[in-house]
């Protein structure tokens, strides 16, 4: 009898136009390392991501797609000449290793502050619901404030700042994109009941809710093409104080439908609470996993078992590491030899220069 062989962690996948040559990816990390003044990835940056090349596929560090969209300082932008330039170093950096690399786009939304926003405003949301939280800012430590809700008529506005972010990414020669549709960012603000109060197209029903992932993916499959698209999702998360849906499961999963009728090519779901243990409690992922007919790719604290095992029953396509691949730049060859692991600095995580960024040796070294 026939039997399908069973898919390792180690074996190549096929991710939409992109053949990946194992199936342990990098997941998005935030570092706060950009260039002070243009918000630019530079050789620093380069160095971290082409330590990082044997991953599976890199998803880049989260890029804010517009001078609006940043809430942290020090993350990168991916909106100006500057951006570009900065991202192409560091996607021909990532090609000379071997490596693929797509960019994270990225809008924080109301998880900002007037301290780093243009001319002082008020971020932007879906409506003015205050997201609890501290807000570091170059005035220090900041509470946030009740965004300002987005007008109908800027809605067309934010989608072009997607697509004008995956031109720039286009042109900067990463490999494609994912939008950051998680964490209680500007997306999932208009996709939950609990932040979105608005009574316009974007709001109300679970339809208008979705309208802005769906319109953002629309715009950004039109300059990349969908096998070169994903979208990162989390249910059921509680990330930056963003409070759930009442009904997740019917909200998410339109979505989900929505994005198989699209087409693009990987899905990135966080399993549970963003940073916390991992649990599929309040979503069904497995439904998600047989409606989406492109890949899916899990996150979150997925332990190397935890992955060998998922990979090997056929219910994802790969698995996202992030903290393991901070302090294991070579993490796909240390779990394929099961260890040793290096202990990642958590006081370096994010700002700094080289130490706990680019410092942590390989096995090679």
């Amino acid at each position: 009898m026939n039997r399908t062989p069973t898919a390792t962690l180690f074996d190549p996948v096929r991710i939409g136009a992109l053949d990946c040559p194992n199936r342990v990816f990098m997941a998005p990390l935030t570092r706060c390392r950009a260039l002070p003044g243009s918000l630019a990835p530079h050789a620093l940056n380069a160095e971290y991501y082409a330590q990082r090349a044997s991953a599976g596929l890199i998803v880049s560090e989260a890029t804010q797609v517009e001078p609006r969209g940043i809430g942290y300082m020090g993350t990168p932008g991916i909106h100006s000449d500057a951006q570009r330039d900065g991202w192409k170093l560091v996607a021909d950096t990532v090609h000379a290793a071997g490596g693929r690399i797509v960019a994270q786009l990225w809008h924080v939304g109301a998880v900002s502050h007037p301290d780093l926003q243009p001319d002082g405003a008020l971020p932007v949301s879906a409506s003015d619901v205050l997201l609890p939280g501290i807000v570091h800012t170059q005035h220090g430590k900041r509470d946030r404030v009740a965004p300002r809700a987005l007008r109908t008529d800027e809605m067309p506005g934010v989608v072009a700042a997607y697509a004008h972010a995956a031109r720039v990414a286009r042109d900067a020669g990463l490999d494609g994109v994912e939008i950051h549709g998680a964490n209680g960012y500007l997306i999932e603000q208009f996709l939950r009941g609990s932040t979105n109060r608005r009574t316009d197209a974007w709001g109300g029903s679970v339809a208008n809710r979705i309208r802005l992932a769906l319109a953002v993916v629309d715009a950004v499959v039109e300059v990349f093409g969908r096998d070169r698209v994903g979208i990162r999702l989390s249910p059921v998360t509680l990330a930056n104080g963003c409070p759930p849906d009442a009904d997740a499961q019917a909200t998410y999963g339109a979505l989900v439908e929505a994005l198989a009728q699209r087409r693009i090519a990987f899905l990135h779901f966080i399993e549970g609470n963003t940073g916390a243990a991992h649990h599929t409690d309040g979503f069904d992922f497995a439904g998600a996993r047989r409606t989406f007919p492109g890949a899916y790719i899990a996150n979150n604290r997925y332990t190397p078992e935890m992955a060998r095992q998922a990979v090997a029953s056929g219910a994802v396509a790969a698995v996202a590491f992030g903290v393991p691949f901070i302090a294991n730049p070579d993490l796909p060859m240390r779990l394929r030899r099961g260890g040793p692991f290096n202990t990642p600095d958590r006081t370096t995580f994010y700002g700094g220069g080289e130490k706990g960024y680019t410092d942590y040796p390989s096995l090679s070294d």
